[in-house]
């Protein structure tokens, strides 16, 4: 049966993805009275706008939407480039951002499996009791508000290939052009992914063994990574920085907030930092620290062996911890130790508590590996444990569920504006994102909603929401209203002030200039 085990965990992503997602969201379109809110908003705009414009230089850098990078907009690279060669047969305002989420579902159980037997563990049983704990596991269900993040799929075949490279170097010519995959996915999962890569020559070294094809080999996987980031523009851009506001606290592992057996001993994220322990969120399921409490009991003697044979491992999920707990360590609600500032390359790293992720994964495939060690009975614990993963993530399954098949409706007169931005060569929309004050957040709802909208049928737009900017956009908006409509200019004010002078006309709330 263990043939059986790549289609069956296969399957159980697939059902979990229609299930959870729904046709409509998996496969979108335009014209519809209801829209997609948030960050999902934001990815579906700029993969929108890059299928629609021509091809650049940088590759990813979208003109219709002032030449920003569409990986600074979170917009998945790595499945948007092969998107653009179709675009002419793609419907029109079309957008993969909800192929991404049913990928990233299904891949999940599938790489669960290919992580375990990378481990040296076949069978069937024990790749469908790991598949369904990775299909639940807490960190990964509730990444859903950003799309990119829910590939966790990119971690857990690092880990495989991890796994395997440590036995033959063989595995380095689909490890190399992996990370560059990863890095087209998200930054922070190629940065994970390149950790595990990087353990693969010092766990050699440590095993006293010859190390210089690990060595060469993770050079280039680094090298893949940062020639990637060279090519496609993604050096020089900054964002907010803050290192440490959305760390790991020490607490989070145990801290059963959403959980369905043990959720009510909470009623919030666990945080010290005063920012919200949203990002910092690495509740490891109540079927994990089953299978970890019955390994140690079960194959206790296993387990220093197995730590010493994959020391490099070992190492590199200390140094990700680290960099998940940050320079200001949190424990409850308190900060117990401030190592003071952190070293500026760090500032990137504001979600600095997702580098736990693979740390979560890793202790998912050792529980599975001391089980299964203790052959059908210790397997019999092992898909217990999984089910009881599963079981337990179900309030976790449910918010996704409503949050995918909320059909939020639009707050402007849709059907109104829809011809005017189709008619329309150029859209200004006022206030524009740098005008708006910080602590304005109904503003950025409507310009996110109006740029969702006019994106149906993508045309250059004066404004946009970036994670980063190479030269970070002005407020403008005083000159731009005192300036005449450009010819196919449309311009469309939150308010009538600064537009007294055109030729407008309301729409809904809205004031409508062209």
């Amino acid at each position: 049966m263990s043939r059986f085990a790549y289609p069956a965990s296969c399957a159980l992503g697939a059902i979990l993805a229609i299930h959870l997602f729904g046709l409509d969201f998996i496969w979108p379109r335009t014209g519809l009275d209801w829209r997609p809110v948030g960050d999902a908003a934001q990815h579906a705009i700029a993969q929108r706008h890059f299928l629609a414009d021509a091809w650049q230089w940088p590759p990813l850098q979208v003109g219709t939407l002032g030449n920003v990078n569409l990986a600074f907009l979170d917009g998945i690279p790595a499945l948007a480039l092969p998107l653009k060669l179709f675009a002419s047969w793609l419907p029109e305002g079309f957008h993969g951002i909800g192929i991404f989420y049913a990928l990233a579902w299904t891949l999940q159980p599938m790489a669960a499996v290919w992580a375990l037997r990378g481990a040296g563990v076949r069978g069937f049983w024990p790749a469908i009791g790991v598949a369904a704990m990775a299909s639940a596991m807490p960190a990964f269900i509730l990444r859903y508000g950003h799309a990119a993040l829910c590939g966790h799929f990119v971690i857990l075949v690092s880990l495989g290939l991890y796994f395997r490279l440590v036995e033959s170097p063989r595995w380095w010519w689909i490890a190399v052009p992996w990370q560059a995959v990863a890095l087209l996915i998200h930054p922070y999962l190629a940065l994970m992914s390149l950790a595990l890569l990087a353990a693969v020559p010092l766990t050699v070294l440590l095993r006293g063994e010859r190390f210089w094809r690990a060595g060469m080999g993770a050079a280039c996987a680094a090298a893949a990574m940062i020639g990637v980031m060279a090519l496609f523009g993604y050096f020089g851009a900054s964002g907010d920085g803050g290192y440490g506001q959305y760390a790991l606290n020490l607490l989070s592992p145990i801290w059963p907030f959403r959980s369905l057996m043990l959720g009510g001993w909470v009623s919030a994220e666990v945080d010290a930092t005063g920012h919200g322990g949203w990002e910092g969120y690495n509740w490891l399921g109540i079927g994990l620290w089953a299978a970890l409490i019955a390994g140690v009991l079960v194959a206790r003697r296993q387990i220093a062996p197995g730590l010493r044979a994959h020391a490099g491992l070992v190492l590199a999920l200390l140094a990700l911890t680290a960099i998940a707990v940050s320079f200001r360590i949190g424990m409850g609600g308190r900060i117990v130790l401030d190592l003071g500032p952190a070293p500026g390359f760090l500032e990137q790293f504001r979600a600095s508590g997702r580098f736990f992720w693979p740390v979560g994964y890793a202790l998912m495939i050792g529980a599975a590996v001391l089980l299964a060690s203790r052959g059908s009975r210790g397997v019999v614990i092992l898909c217990a444990c999984g089910l009881l993963q599963f079981m337990d993530a179900a309030p976790m399954r449910d918010g996704l569920r409503n949050w995918a098949r909320h059909h939020a409706p639009w707050t402007v007169e849709a059907d109104a504006l829809r011809p005017l931005f189709r008619e329309a060569s150029r859209v200004t929309f006022l206030p524009s994102w740098p005008c708006i004050a910080a602590e304005d957040d109904a503003a950025r709802i409507r310009t996110l909603e109006l740029l969702l909208l006019a994106s149906e049928t993508p045309r250059p737009v004066n404004t946009m929401y970036a994670a980063r900017w190479r030269s970070p956009p002005r407020c403008t908006d005083a000159e731009v209203s005192a300036s005449p409509l450009a010819p196919g200019e449309l311009r469309v004010g939150q308010a009538q002030a600064g537009l007294s002078g055109l030729a407008c006309r309301a729409v809904g709330d809205l004031t409508v200039c062209r």
